[in-house]
């Protein structure tokens, strides 16, 4: 047994960074330490929430399959402060603009506890909530044996007898997806509208089996999933339950900069726009991982905010480009001022 010792965030903030990552999950924490490298002030503000906190094991991550949740974020923000990025607890209250020229502008975030520290650029990372259908168990078994992903927990429940809780307009190609797992799949319908003639028809040439009526709760026996009880008294044994969430984007301190969260185009929620790069239509906010993806997993997500970081580091240096350029057009500028006092000073400027 492999005993990981929680470390707690306690790093202290400082009154200003290159950039602010809001978020310390795998996007946030992957998209940290390659700014860090590159050697920009970088701090990574956490909740302590992550999504996939009540799983098991991070699945389908090359290299660190079957890892903790937990060990895989300490070993993030060990890697991020080994080149000198800051990770510190807090939650992000709002974000707002500060400076001049809109396209040199900053950015002062606040957190809830009223600390504050200014970025020059941010990289939003803070994922995203899984809302649940409300029936009593559901939520107790999440990241157990109530599961969404068939490639995060497909292995993992394969030749069960798995039912899928009908909960929008992905649970038909849920229950579809779950059936490469294991032959003995039941979708319930609940809730939602039957299956269209055509869902009908995939359901039952796939031998999935459709059971209408409302479903009350779910059975649980020594700590294990049994089976599902219907309003009608009726059980259903099953020893899992897929369902697909409402997923939520955690962004609403985002509102000041004109960026609200819209709904995803596959129907499962809602997210943040952004272009192939991670950059939104707010000028110096970049989003990476679940944020503005919900279906991406923990590879994909840290694979995303260390692209958006690249991004962000480009913008950067055509920022900082543009202003040498402009003092090197200008002899009389603050910044050749101080160069020509260097070199007219030599040693003289130490007192020597």
């Amino acid at each position: 047994m492999v005993v990981v010792e929680v470390v707690k965030v306690t790093d202290q903030l400082r009154d200003g960074y290159d950039v602010v990552v809001l978020g310390g999950g795998a996007a946030g924490l992957s998209g940290a330490m390659m700014l860090a490298r590159a050697r920009r002030s970088v701090a990574v503000i956490d909740a302590g929430a992550p999504r996939n906190a009540p799983a098991a094991g991070v699945h389908g991550l090359l290299a660190r399959d079957g890892m903790r949740p937990a060990e895989l974020l300490a070993r993030g923000r060990a890697e991020a402060r080994e080149y000198g990025g800051h990770v510190v607890s807090g939650e992000v209250a709002a974000v707002t603009r500060h400076g001049g020229e809109p396209s040199e502008q900053g950015f002062e975030v606040t957190l809830a506890d009223g600390r504050s520290v200014r970025a020059r650029r941010l990289l939003v990372a803070s994922g995203l909530v899984d809302e649940l259908p409300d029936i009593a168990g559901l939520r107790a078994r999440w990241g157990r044996d109530v599961v969404h992903c068939p490639y995060c927990h497909g292995w993992e429940i394969r030749d069960q007898a798995i039912g899928v809780l009908a909960a929008g307009p992905l649970s038909v190609h849920q229950a579809l997806l779950f059936r490469q797992w294991s032959d003995d799949v039941t979708i319930f319908s609940h809730t939602t509208a039957p299956p269209t003639a055509e869902q009908a028809e995939q359901l039952a040439a796939r031998g999935i089996r459709v059971v209408d009526g409302e479903v009350a709760s779910l059975e649980i026996v020594d700590d294990r999933l049994v089976g599902v009880r219907l309003s009608d008294g009726t059980v259903v044994g099953r020893e899992a339950v897929a369902v697909a969430p409402r997923m939520v984007a955690r962004a609403g301190f985002l509102a000041d900069l004109g960026l609200r969260p819209e709904q995803h185009p596959s129907g499962a929620g809602e997210h943040i726009p952004c272009d192939a790069g991670g950059r939104t239509e707010a000028p110096g906010v970049w989003v990476a991982g679940n944020v503005t993806d919900p279906a991406a997993q923990v590879g994909a997500a840290a694979a995303a905010g260390a692209a958006a970081a690249a991004q962000i580091n480009a913008d950067l240096i055509a920022e900082e480009t543009r202003q040498a350029v402009a003092a090197y057009r200008n002899p009389f500028s603050a910044e050749n001022e101080a160069r020509v006092g260097v070199l007219a000073t030599g040693d003289r400027r130490h007192g020597l």
